[in-house]
């Protein structure tokens, strides 16, 4: 219960094969008593995949959490100026994202709002899936590890023998993730195993 009467903000990148598993955890929030808004990355929300049509996943997260989401950055900006989310959650967070957050790059409405949230110094939550998370990609996920307000849902490889430098967030564990952040603390073990 300790998300309850919260105003949490979902933001939601492009890491397709991962949605299926975030709308179950938007779900648990909100049977916790969360108002969760959902907000999309340009390209989560306005890609069609093999894994279902944009217009698709955004019409069902928008009935899972009764909220109409952020679609633009000029609806995001507000966030920060309103003080309108008490914590921010991204996921799947895209190792695009990752390399944005960590250069200051405010190019989607979803780093609109990680941008215009963290004006207020409130927390970020980052559930990681790409693939190039022990890559090129490493150096950004260290400066986000070490940047205050951010905090991780616990991850690992999950295909280490085939794709070395795959990284995906253990997504069961979002909710927890956001109860300890909201008190400042980052859940432990940060590092998992096992992921599939």
């Amino acid at each position: 219960m300790k998300v309850e009467g919260l105003n949490i903000g979902f933001g939601i990148t492009g890491s397709f094969c991962t949605f299926s598993k975030i709308t179950d955890e938007i779900q648990k929030m909100i049977d916790e008593k969360a108002n969760v808004i959902p907000i999309f990355s340009l390209n989560a929300s306005t890609m069609d995949t093999r894994f279902g049509k944009a217009e698709d996943w955004i019409g069902k997260i928008e009935k899972i959490t009764g909220n109409k989401s952020i679609l633009t950055v000029q609806d995001a900006e507000p966030i920060g100026p309103n003080s309108i989310l008490d914590i921010l959650v991204i996921a799947p967070c895209t190792g695009n994202t990752i390399a944005k957050l960590a250069n200051a790059i405010t190019d989607t409405p979803l780093l609109m709002a990680a941008k215009a949230h963290l004006r207020g110094m409130k927390p970020v939550v980052i559930g990681i899936s790409t693939n190039d998370g022990l890559g090129m990609n490493a150096k950004n996920l260290g400066i986000l590890l070490n940047t205050k307000y951010y905090y991780f849902v616990p991850f690992g490889q999950d295909s280490p023998y085939v794709k070395c430098n795959s990284l995906i967030a253990r997504m069961d564990m979002i909710l927890p993730t956001v109860e300890m952040a909201i008190e400042g603390k980052q859940i432990q073990p940060l590092i998992v195993q096992n992921i599939f």
